[in-house]
């Protein structure tokens, strides 16, 4: 099941404060990005963000689940703590500062 794209900027509007956040559509659902980071996938109308040590003592007792088959688990984030903008914010501000930068990659040559 696709997720739909007013949840998606919901969300978006929500973790404003935790950076510049943005999305890409993939297959259908969204990897949501702050700072140029991966930080987050919502899949089938559920926010999964992706773990690290800050975001996992944060968001402390928080499942984790994976967010497709074969997915590493990531942490689902329950929608009641969706409408909780600062919190949200924050759990985004962490994740972002503690995930590398993406690598950069190399231009393919025509011809």
């Amino acid at each position: 099941m696709a997720s739909d794209r007013k949840t998606v900027e919901f969300l978006v509007e929500q973790m404003a404060g935790g950076g510049t956040v943005s999305t890409k559509e993939m297959f259908g659902e969204f990897g949501i990005y702050c700072d140029g980071k991966m930080v987050a996938l919502v899949c089938d109308d559920q926010l999964f963000v992706k773990p690290t040590v800050g975001g996992r003592a944060f968001a402390a007792g928080a499942e984790e689940a994976p967010p497709y088959p074969g997915a590493k688990p990531c942490i689902l984030i329950e929608a009641d703590k969706w409408d909780d903008r600062e919190w949200l914010a924050e759990i985004i501000r962490i994740t972002s500062q503690e995930l590398p930068a993406p690598k950069v990659r190399a231009k393919r040559k025509s011809g």
